[in-house]
């Protein structure tokens, strides 16, 4: 694809995305205020909640059980802590898994993707060699490596049945930790702040947001200055 026609994709890509957030936004607004409208979603439509987090954390994120272990503490959306834990540990759980394997089917050569993450690749594979069990139970905890953990534990060959058992547990205690940890953490903002805690909630969740984006950009741009620079091709001599 030619660089020009990639940029006109970017373009209408970009405008599409910006007309359906504009077209989202006044749909809210007739809807009410912010804090209607999330009462709604919530009070009508607050068994997507499951889903949603089985999808989300599919791909990464605690973030999303945090926030909905908060909102079960509310006590009056019926939100089920339980089933929060649920849906991120088996989204979690299948996620890794396929992380995993497609770490045992295309190994080393996956790595070259990301070059820039030398240094904690190093660390992981030194990491799963030396205490395995102790680093696939305690990998979705440690901030740097989290994504790329499972397709090193593929790489270094740890059995598919050890990995399994190991995984289906370690998900299940971050899980928990994260969605009853929300909702504990729900409770104490509710005697300090009070109503004010949504403000707070609003303001890392959009912390989060720029943190997650600015880092991502970051790593982008690390990732194209490591590309080799093409040679000029050599004259033709007529």
């Amino acid at each position: 694809m030619s660089p020009t026609l990639r940029r006109i994709l970017l373009a209408v890509v970009a405008l599409a995305g910006l007309g359906g957030i504009v077209a989202m936004i006044m749909t809210f607004h007739r809807l009410g205020s912010p804090g209607e409208v999330l009462e709604l979603i919530l009070t009508q439509y607050g068994y997507l909640l499951y889903p949603t987090i089985l999808v989300w954390t599919f791909i990464e994120g605690e973030t999303v059980v945090l926030i909905a272990g908060i909102i079960a503490s509310e006590g009056r959306y019926h939100i089920n802590v339980e089933l929060i834990a649920l849906s991120a540990l088996t989204g979690s759980f299948c996620g890794d898994q396929l992380y995993y394997y497609i770490g045992r089917r295309y190994g080393t050569p996956l790595l070259a993707r990301w070059p820039t993450l030398g240094k904690k690749v190093d660390w992981a594979f030194h990491l799963v060699k030396t205490h395995p069990v102790l680093f696939i139970l305690s990998f979705r905890f440690i901030y740097g490596i989290r994504n790329i953990a499972p397709f090193v534990i593929g790489i270094s060959g740890v059995p598919r049945l050890r990995y399994f058992i190991l995984n289906l547990i370690a998900a299940a205690i971050w899980a928990h930790s994260f969605a009853w940890g929300g909702y504990w953490l729900g409770q104490a903002l509710e005697t300090w702040l009070g109503d004010h805690k949504w403000t707070m909630l609003g303001g890392f969740v959009l912390a989060a947001l720029i943190i997650g984006g600015l880092g991502y950009l970051s790593q982008k741009r690390k990732m194209r200055a490591a590309e080799p620079t093409p040679e000029p091709a050599a004259p033709t001599q007529d």
